[in-house]
């Protein structure tokens, strides 16, 4: 059994895939392609806004619209540190200062209720992280946001592509939507990828511009910029992805859905995590919430189990793959303990001992998905 199973989704593709490539060998027009535009447009079109920008990776999507809105040193940006590294690294190599905010227990995203608190003169920039593929309270974190100047939103929607929140679409909720086409997320390509979002004109300009070396046209140096293009390839792979994203949407909820209720039936106690549980030890698994006014993705499907270590170890034994996002949050990694606040974040502490991903994808079968349930019920019984 793999984590997530992208042989059978390339087998379904193929024939597209096979010929959309071939196109691009045949044109040679690697950098920049026509390619490049198309998919901008698709993806502008599927998100509901006016401009979408390909870059190089994710984590280069963050970087371009931190500097797009002139992030830089002695300015704050507000985070989560329950997060994959690259959502801090690019507030840091911009001069800047990380603020952590910590996470609500029933989702693991950014507790929006406690940022206002964390806002100060220096504020540039919030990115609250969709994770796990379930956009953040980004309404609320707007509205914070406007009531304290206008501070620019930044939604990390790296691993919720295609997921919606109250009728819109991740990614298109914010002044920059910033996501990654790398090959594990709900769409990605096969290699680095990535793109930024926004109905702002100056701001596409700028994205456009930066991720070009600062070039407004050729040989044009305007701004300082980065080497952040996606290269046509790349494009080109997505766009042979794109006609069955639809269907990959619905298989992750409804992949999802089925193992809500099959751990619900199979795991004595099961239910979802509340602030009761944290900073107690854990006597039995725990789910994290999909609330009703919004959809995920499930880039990972992850529960809360204790003993993590040995439950792996009986998995693994099992021949059931597993993954931790995220042991450490990012306010307790040594990079960052001299860059950031140094506030406690006890739910995001407590999360990261306990969080366990299990196989997930559109082409996951009912029968692995038995086995797995099967496996962790067994893997929890005390030795």
């Amino acid at each position: 059994m793999q984590f997530i199973d992208l042989k059978t989704q390339q087998a379904a593709i193929k024939e597209d895939l096979d010929r959309r490539i071939a196109h691009v060998l045949a044109h040679g027009q690697y950098i920049m392609g026509p390619e490049v535009a198309e998919l901008e447009a698709a993806l502008a079109a599927y998100v509901g806004v006016k401009y979408c920008v390909s870059v190089a990776s994710g984590t280069e999507a963050l970087l371009i619209a931190l500097m797009a809105l002139g992030v830089g040193a002695g300015d704050e940006v507000i985070t989560t540190p329950f997060t994959f590294v690259a959502t801090a690294e690019v507030i840091v190599l911009l001069g800047a200062k990380p603020v952590f905010v910590d996470v609500d227990p029933a989702t693991a995203n950014i507790d929006a209720w406690r940022i206002a608190e964390k806002i100060t003169p220096r504020t540039k920039a919030i990115i609250p992280v969709s994770l796990y593929g379930q956009v953040a309270d980004m309404d609320e974190i707007n509205a914070i946001a406007a009531q304290h100047g206008g501070i620019p939103v930044i939604e990390d929607g790296c691993q919720s592509f295609g997921a919606d929140y109250r009728g819109r679409k991740s990614c298109g909720l914010s002044t920059f939507g910033c996501t990654s086409f790398f090959p594990s997320k709900p769409l990605g390509c096969y290699g680095d990828g990535g793109a930024l979002f926004t109905n702002d004109d100056d701001l596409a300009t700028a994205s456009r511009e930066i991720r070009v070396h600062g070039q407004s046209k050729r040989y044009v140096h305007t701004r300082i910029g980065v080497g952040g293009r996606m290269d046509t390839l790349q494009c080109a792979i997505v766009l042979a992805k794109l006609p069955r994203f639809a269907w990959e949407v619905s298989e992750r909820a409804r992949i999802g859905a089925r193992y809500d209720q099959l751990l619900r039936d199979a795991l004595p106690g099961y239910r979802t995590v509340d602030a009761s549980d944290v900073n107690a030890p854990l006597s039995a698994p725990r789910a994290l919430a999909v609330l009703g006014d919004r959809t995920s993705v499930h880039a990972q499907y992850t529960v809360l189990v204790p003993n993590r270590a040995e439950v792996q170890s009986r998995l693994q034994a099992a021949g059931v793959p597993t993954a931790v996002h995220y042991p450490i949050p990012l306010n307790a990694q040594e990079a960052y303990r001299s860059v950031a606040n140094d506030d406690p974040t006890p739910v995001s502490a407590w999360l990261g001992e306990h969080v366990m991903s299990l196989p997930m994808g559109p082409d996951l079968s009912e029968g692995d998905q038995d086995r797995v349930v099967h496996a962790l019920a067994a893997a929890l019984v005390p030795a």
